[in-house]
């Protein structure tokens, strides 16, 4: 978990700086950094998303992960969670939806659902390697200034979903890291690199995409691959 933690701390210190740098910051250059934000997410979403082996698996997981996302509203969820803690950190006070609330789902997502994180997790886990997620938090710190520059504080609160999500996955690993197949890792993390492209179309308003929406597909394409050698079998 000690790897995690220090995420969390490179997260929140990096989301501090860009907080600060966007008091000095105007509209257009506002405009410029989603660019870079979002041309960021697209070139490590496509690095990401040919890590995939099972086409057949990322299509039918990503269509009835979406459909059922679409059915829960996870976005929506996820939205006001971000807006109760907009209101929480500001005593009633609104500082802006589409910065605070937005910045907590997109930064949410960039940092929890990328290769690194399910590798790292499973390697800190099972072997007490921390290589992988000390990388990852130099790169997340990084990545954290320009998100939060662009979009505010709720970059910050990202630090909840990081350490629920890559500490819990830590702590399964350390339980059950010996059994995961390869193929699940692969098929993951191909499948959350297309979700972090959806972020990347969001950031430079080429497509709306209620991109948390598409979270369960990560749960079904983990199953499909978990079960590819009966699947195989059959087929």
């Amino acid at each position: 978990m000690i790897a995690t933690i220090i995420n969390c701390i490179t997260v929140l210190i990096g989301s501090i700086i860009g907080v600060r740098l966007t008091s000095r910051i105007n509209d257009q250059l506002k405009e410029v950094l989603y660019i870079c934000v979002g041309m960021i997410s697209l070139v490590i979403g496509f690095r990401m998303c040919f890590e995939f082996t099972k086409t057949i698996y990322v299509v039918i997981s990503l269509t009835a992960g979406g459909l059922a996302g679409y059915l829960i509203d996870i976005d929506g969820a996820i939205l006001r969670f971000g807006r109760f803690l907009e209101r929480v950190t500001s005593r009633g006070k609104a500082v802006g939806e589409s910065t605070f609330a937005h910045g907590f789902l997109n930064a949410s997502i960039l940092f929890c659902v990328g290769a690194l994180t399910i590798v790292g997790s499973i390697r800190a886990g099972v072997s007490k390697d921390y290589e992988l997620l000390l990388t990852k938090s130099i790169m997340d710190g990084i990545s954290s200034v320009i998100f939060a520059a662009g979009m505010g504080i709720g970059v910050a609160f990202s630090i909840i979903s990081v350490l629920v999500i890559q500490g819990g996955l830590t702590l399964l690993a350390m339980m059950f890291g010996d059994f995961i197949p390869a193929l699940v890792i692969s098929e993951i993390s191909g499948l959350g690199g297309i979700m972090i492209i959806m972020i990347g179309l969001n950031l430079l308003k080429l497509k709306e995409i209620k991109t948390a929406n598409f979270l369960p597909a990560l749960l079904i394409v983990a199953l499909l691959a978990a079960l590819d050698p009966y699947i195989s079998m059959v087929l």
